[in-house]
């Protein structure tokens, strides 16, 4: 019961710093919009407090956002976009055919890398929040995803999964991808 209630906290912090950030308010704007004190949510959104209905509905509102978005876990899936199985659409100059592998809405900052890799497994550490990662395999044969469920993924195919979990890449034995990460 404890780590559902750890979760729910955990969860509602999150989308209450991101809603606000989303909507370009300070916590003392937010604060003050909602009739709350700062120091309350401050502890909110770092996890510490155990927020009241009453609250919740009042941030809500403040944020002009139907109160579920407060409670949703808002963690995106691991998906898997084989490039073969994409319709293509082709140019009439040129040559050039294109799938569409994702498109996203979301706000904030993202870091784009071209990445060689050999060797042994690379086991990364779960990075913040939020944190959504895109793998693009170019050349080779790739092994990667969260550690409880890597996948294997061929050139064109496109892997998408919450970089907030632990997570491993692996060339199979070598390849070459390209790496977005997605930040709020």
């Amino acid at each position: 019961m404890s780590t559902d209630v750890d979760f729910l906290v955990r969860t509602v912090a999150g989308n209450i710093r991101r809603l606000r950030q989303e909507a370009n308010l300070t916590l003392a704007e937010l604060s003050a919009a909602a009739g709350l004190g700062k120091s309350t949510l401050a502890q909110l959104e770092s996890g510490k407090g155990n927020p009241s209905v009453e609250t919740l509905w009042a941030i809500a509102a403040a944020l002009r956002v139907p109160f579920g978005r407060l409670m949703e876990d808002d963690r995106p899936s691991v998906t898997v976009v084989r490039a073969a199985e994409q319709p293509a659409v082709r140019s009439t100059e040129g040559g050039q055919v294109g799938r569409l592998l994702a498109a996203a809405g979301r706000r904030g900052t993202f870091e784009l890398y071209a990445m060689d890799i050999d060797g042994p497994a690379r086991n990364a550490d779960a990075h913040h929040a939020g944190v959504v990662e895109y793998l693009l395999v170019v050349e080779g044969v790739v092994r990667a995803g969260p550690q409880s469920a890597p996948v294997e993924l061929r050139p064109g195919d496109l892997l998408t999964f919450p970089g907030d979990v632990p997570h491993v890449y692996e060339g199979l034995p070598e390849a070459h991808y390209v790496l977005l990460m997605s930040y709020p």
